[in-house]
């Protein structure tokens, strides 16, 4: 079962009109948020029951759920074709190279919202599922961007060529800057594994690589700070261009 938890994460399905179960709150849990969540699910026709902090603590699988949890369908997973009809002259999708921390994972998706993505593309295998812990790292940005799950990602990097996307991969080797590619069209951002990096296949797929430049003995950037180096990067061009 996908239980979601604490008020952010309920809040922001709730307003994102994603598919509830219903709602449980810790017995004797009061003050205004509570209120305003129990009005809002109402409004929506999802169940409120109060039942015992021990029971949500169960639930969750956790005692950090601020006194609030919600039973949610899983997040419908959008296909890539959903992605590429929908690509515009500016589209931006973040492809993930099976990225297995679910906190990164999370906040790549927050950061990719942010910065105006349509979509994230991640593999079926070898890589974070979308789970709670995801969606609270991702502060709520899970319930509001499209998520494709692919068998093969280096497949699915070739169909976004041939849909008019160029593909940009994040590599610390590259000799290339992030600030040295014309960011301004139809880009995918590659990301690759945590401490790994990019598979030599999906490396190869890329149009480009580039690496974000840093000084001192550290070279390489947690994978969620760089994606959000990056992905501000092309909305700083976009808007310089007046394209944003």
């Amino acid at each position: 079962m996908n239980w979601l938890t604490g008020f952010h994460a309920v809040e922001e399905a709730l307003n994102a009109s994603r598919p509830l179960d219903r709602i449980v709150v810790a017995r004797g849990r009061h003050g205004e948020r509570v209120e305003a969540v129990v009005r809002l699910a109402r409004s929506r026709g999802v169940p409120v029951r109060f039942e015992d902090r021990q029971q949500l603590d169960r639930l969750a699988a956790t005692r950090e759920h601020q006194g609030i949890v919600a039973l949610a369908a899983a997040k419908p997973v959008a296909g890539l074709e959903d992605l590429l009809r929908a690509k515009t002259e500016r589209g931006l999708l973040v492809l993930l190279d099976g990225i297995e921390d679910p906190h990164n994972l999370g906040a790549i998706v927050r950061t990719a919202l942010a910065a105006g993505a349509q979509g994230v593309v991640i593999p079926e295998r070898r890589a974070a599922g979308l789970s709670d812990t995801v969606a609270r790292a991702s502060a709520g940005a899970l319930a509001h961007l499209p998520i494709a799950r692919v068998n093969n990602l280096v497949r699915a990097m070739e169909e976004m060529k041939e849909a008019g996307y160029w593909l940009v991969g994040l590599d610390e080797r590259a000799g290339k800057k992030h600030t040295d590619v014309d960011l301004t069209g139809a880009v995918g951002i590659v990301l690759g594994r945590e401490g790994e990096g990019l598979h030599e296949l999906t490396r190869k797929r890329c149009d480009y690589l580039v690496s974000i430049p840093t000084v001192g003995p550290v070279r390489s950037l947690n994978v969620s700070v760089a994606a959000g180096v990056i992905l501000f990067e092309v909305m700083r061009q976009r808007r310089a261009h007046g394209l944003a």
